[in-house]
């Protein structure tokens, strides 16, 4: 499968974006999707991710009550809604699809495609 990010851009502490990640390429509804982030000199790290139905999600702690990640499988569409948003926030975000379990993780190591990354940037 193949991934492709969009929606980054700058927005003010506080403020909100949406990201979203389109799939092409292989059965949408195989793969547990995830999003993680990577700011300037730190190691990528996890936000969320998504069963392939949709019913279960997990969040990093710092994001939890804040984002929220969706998919629509008719669309291939991964989202994540992003509100109040910190300057800590600032990263590069990477949408990510692990295929052949349908039990969430929050390792990076489990996820074997991935998207080319989309910027955001939280101006304080």
């Amino acid at each position: 499968v193949q991934l492709q990010a969009s929606g980054g851009g700058l927005v003010q502490a506080g403020g909100s974006l949406r990201l979203s990640c389109s799939a092409s390429g292989g059965p949408f509804t195989n793969y547990v999707l995830g999003w993680f982030r990577q700011a300037p000199g730190k190691e990528r790290e996890f936000v969320g991710t998504i069963n392939s139905s949709g019913v279960r999600k997990e969040y990093a702690d710092s994001v939890k009550g804040r984002f929220i990640i969706s998919r629509d499988n008719a669309k291939k569409l991964v989202n994540l809604q992003m509100n109040s948003l910190k300057a800590e926030d600032t990263a590069v975000y990477y949408c990510a699809a692990r295929y052949g379990s349908n039990f969430c993780s929050r390792d990076s190591r489990e996820y074997g495609f991935w998207g080319q990354g989309t910027l955001v940037t939280v101006s304080s």
